[in-house]
């Protein structure tokens, strides 16, 4: 197989792009989408406008309108995203049928076996970009490049409304200035155990022998060192198979008693049962599970294995047992299952008419 042309398409600011869209007079304020500052709600995001005050997705309401008294803040509406964001999906669909979507504002396209614009991933990528922004008065950034590492941060380089390319030529040239922050999977926690380390740069980890990597990374030392290099050989992954559905909620006010939490259990169970018919997932139900986090966050999960779908008075008896664990107010309540593989669950299904 030839080289990969792949895209990377991130809307900009896509959940506040689309309130401005559907109401204008919000457009050149400062917009986050959240709930109200005196709640422990956090943003999912905000617009450009508010990110020059230092606002950003996951601050607390709280902190982004003491960085910005005039933010607007807009609960968020989750139906209308999906509705816009499945038409974004529409225009990717009429260049290729190999899209991987990251969430409802990204998504992974490989269109390496495109015909379209003689096959240059570039005027794609710039004709898709321009359909949006007709079509949906909507922007989004883009990244071009031979694997999908390159191509996500080529997408954030010159956001909002970029566009930008990392060709094969470029790889080697563009690599080693790269900070370490940029590597999939190093987070702040691991960028600051680098830099204690004396590494910054894609370079700095280059110049480590795979013995020198193994030490610090373990067995994902190879990993880091083809990345480091721009080097990924992952596939755009057109389809998922659901491990696990859980619903969970952050309560603005604490759930001081196990009484007050089984209240509040029916709302979590009902948006469970219909995530899980809408994904006809009860034949594969595996285990199920209750998970809380205290308001000192200290935070605990329970599991039983089960043959049949769980009753809302199991997942109540899961909750009691969970409990016991800190006996103190709840901040966070959550319930879920986990499924089997559909090879398991065709297994189970044949194991059981052979017994019949």
């Amino acid at each position: 197989m030839g080289m990969r042309k792949i895209i990377h398409v991130d809307m900009d600011c896509f959940y506040a792009a689309v309130e401005e869209k559907f109401n204008p007079s919000l457009r050149g304020k400062c917009v986050g989408i959240g709930g109200p500052a005196n709640s422990r709600s956090v943003l999912c995001t905000a617009n450009y406008e508010a990110r020059k005050f230092g606002v950003r997705a996951a601050m607390p309401s709280s902190q982004a309108v003491r960085l910005c008294p005039n933010l607007l803040l807009i609960p968020p509406h989750f139906d209308l995203y999906k509705q816009e964001s499945r038409k974004v999906r529409e225009i990717f669909e009429r260049f290729t049928s190999k899209i991987e979507p990251l969430s409802l504002d990204e998504a992974y396209l490989d269109v390496s076996e495109s015909s379209d614009f003689d096959g240059s991933a570039t005027l794609i990528a710039r004709e898709i970009k321009k359909q949006i922004r007709d079509e949906l008065s909507l922007t989004a950034s883009a990244g071009v490049a031979p694997n999908k590492f390159l191509a996500k941060i080529a997408s954030d380089w010159k956001k909002p409304d970029g566009l930008f390319v990392v060709k094969p030529s470029d790889i080697e040239a563009f690599m080693p200035s790269l900070k370490i922050e940029k590597i999939h999977g190093v987070g702040k926690v691991t960028a600051a155990r680098l830099h204690a380390l004396g590494l910054f740069t894609c370079l700095d980890i280059q110049k480590l022998s795979l013995i020198d990597l193994e030490r610090i990374f373990g067995k994902r030392a190879q990993y880091y060192a083809n990345l480091s290099r721009g080097i990924d050989t992952r596939e755009v992954v057109t389809s998922f198979e659901r491990k696990s559905l859980s619903v969970e909620e952050t309560y603005n006010v604490d759930l001081v008693t196990v009484e007050q939490a089984v209240i509040a259990l029916p709302e979590l169970f009902q948006e469970w049962i219909k995530r899980m018919e809408r994904g006809q997932y009860f034949d594969k139900i595996k285990n199920y599970q209750v998970k809380i986090k205290t308001s000192d966050f200290r935070q605990s999960t329970i599991e039983e294995v089960i043959a049949h779908t769980p009753t809302l008075k199991d997942f109540e008896k899961l909750l009691r047992k969970v409990w016991l664990r800190f006996d103190a107010p709840i901040r966070l309540l959550g319930l879920g299952a986990r499924l089997e593989s559909e090879e398991r669950a065709a297994f189970k299904d044949e194991r059981q008419l052979e017994f019949f």
